[in-house]
């Protein structure tokens, strides 16, 4: 008996008591959540896609100097008045090179002066032949420019300065420009507007020659132009980090007036004037774009339509 009296009683103490209440639970339950969090710490978002894409490029930043991309080749100009206006326009050069006995007449002589004032080039004298042989037999008028290779950027270090600056990045890319004048003028207009940098492709495009180096009127000394293996994937980069890529096309979808994407970190690319966007390029934009043009005209020249377009850029950021 006193075995079963035991067994009851330790029974009976491992019933749980009375619940008198819930501990203030369901108050809590009932209580706010708080004030709505911004859309940057909103999961989900495109400001806080663009806010963690920020985040990653400012850790994956290093104190060294630029990283710097691809090299192109050196470039000679040739002929007196082609030599005098790169050295007037502000084109690199290393060597001028002037021939032996040469006529010495008004452009040598203003050649050879700007050459002196930059302080930076050789003078080299050489026989006739010699200067044949290094042009390949163009008519060089007695004067060759040693143009050095141009150092592309790096795309990310596009990015990287905007992101310096505390600015949304704004970069143009350009698909199937050949002419070097047209990259220099496109060059001309993103450092006129505020842009970061210009990317090419490395096939079937324009480089930065000493033609494109003239367009841009001085201003590719400060507005990087970055080269690509594939520009596809180059954009595809972009947009995984969270920028916005807009394609340029007659056809398009928007006017450049309605797309609210162009107020924020954007990558504008600009195809030929023939053609227009690749089909693979244009199949990657997030948008497509169109120009109005009451007047009529089937197209814009590559440099016109990139102006055009980081105009209506720069003054929805003003």
């Amino acid at each position: 008996m006193a075995g079963n009296s035991q067994r009851r009683n330790r029974r009976t103490s491992n019933k749980k008591g009375a619940q008198v209440g819930s501990g203030g639970q369901r108050r809590r339950g009932l209580e706010g959540k708080g004030p709505t969090p911004p859309a940057s710490a909103r999961k989900g978002h495109k400001k806080n896609r663009v806010a963690n894409a920020q985040a990653r490029q400012a850790a994956a930043r290093r104190p060294a100097p630029r990283r710097g991309g691809v090299k192109g080749t050196s470039e000679m100009v040739v002929g007196r008045n082609p030599v005098y206006e790169a050295l007037r326009d502000g084109v690199p050069a290393t060597t001028l090179y002037v021939q032996q006995y040469i006529d010495n007449d008004e452009r040598v002589r203003e050649a050879l002066q700007l050459a002196g004032e930059r302080g930076n080039i050789n003078l080299m004298e050489a026989p006739r032949p010699e200067l044949d042989r290094m042009t390949g037999g163009l008519n060089h008028q007695g004067l060759v420019l040693q143009v050095p290779p141009y150092e592309y950027a790096d795309p990310q270090d596009l990015l990287e300065a905007a992101y310096d600056n505390g600015e949304d990045p704004l970069i143009v890319a350009l698909d199937g420009v050949t002419d070097p004048r047209n990259l220099g003028a496109i060059v001309r207009s993103v450092s006129a507007f505020g842009g970061h940098g210009v990317v090419v492709p490395e096939r079937r495009a324009a480089g930065m020659t000493a033609g494109a180096w003239k367009s841009s009127a001085g201003t590719a000394a400060r507005t990087p132009v970055s080269k690509v293996t594939n520009l596809t994937r180059a954009l595809e980069a972009f947009k995984k980090d969270g920028i916005a890529v807009v394609g340029l096309a007659a056809d398009g979808e928007h006017t450049v007036e309605d797309l609210e994407a162009l107020g924020g970190p954007v990558v504008i690319v600009i195809g030929s004037e023939g053609k227009g966007l690749g089909r693979l390029v244009g199949e990657t934009c997030d948008y497509r774009v169109r120009i109005n043009m009451p007047g009529g005209a089937e197209s814009l020249n590559a440099g016109v339509a990139a102006g055009i377009v980081m105009y209506e850029v720069a003054r929805r950021r003003a």
